[in-house]
């Protein structure tokens, strides 16, 4: 009876880990599409904000999400942008491109609608070579990007860039 009872319950969280893989492929793919928004960014957390509009192009399968875009600011400053992200069951790697510092490296997990990133850049910025990063699914149409980092004054958190974005 106790063998009998492994084998039930092994079998049992076997088809929660496909469901759940499931769920997470589904999650990726609905990223699929056209993105264009607009959003806040600041080059340090002492930098005043800057307005941008950005648009992006999203790729994504059941195991993979590169997100390739454009935002522009100050209507002549322009920055290519991308991410790069691949599951592996609940943890997620990547890499970020945009920072003026270099590629960045991308590790973290999915929770509910959003994609959790510690951000590991390639140099300091901001006293530190530690950010967050959030890619948050938001409403069937939409998209938020959050990067958020620590002040190294103050030690508060503070938003760096946040960017809403539309299906179009």
């Amino acid at each position: 009876m106790n063998s009998l009872a492994r084998f039930l319950l092994a079998g049992c969280l076997t088809a929660a880990a496909g469901a759940a893989h499931g769920e997470d492929a589904d999650f990726l793919r609905s990223f699929q599409g056209n993105f264009a928004g607009k959003g806040i960014v600041k080059v340090t957390t002492e930098a005043p904000t800057v307005n941008v509009s950005c648009t992006f192009n999203s790729d994504a399968t059941s195991t993979s999400l590169s997100l390739d875009g454009k935002c522009r600011g100050l209507v002549v400053v322009t920055r290519a942008i991308s991410a790069d992200l691949k599951s592996s069951g609940a943890k997620y790697t990547g890499v970020y491109v945009g920072s003026r510092t270099g590629p960045a490296q991308l590790n973290g997990s999915r929770s509910g609608d959003a994609i959790n990133l510690g951000i590991s850049w390639a140099k300091e910025v901001n006293g530190d070579r530690k950010a967050r990063l959030t890619v948050e699914k938001n409403g069937e149409d939409g998209m938020r990007l959050t990067v958020t980092d620590v002040d190294p004054k103050t030690g508060k958190t503070v938003v760096t860039s946040r960017i809403d974005l539309r299906r179009t």
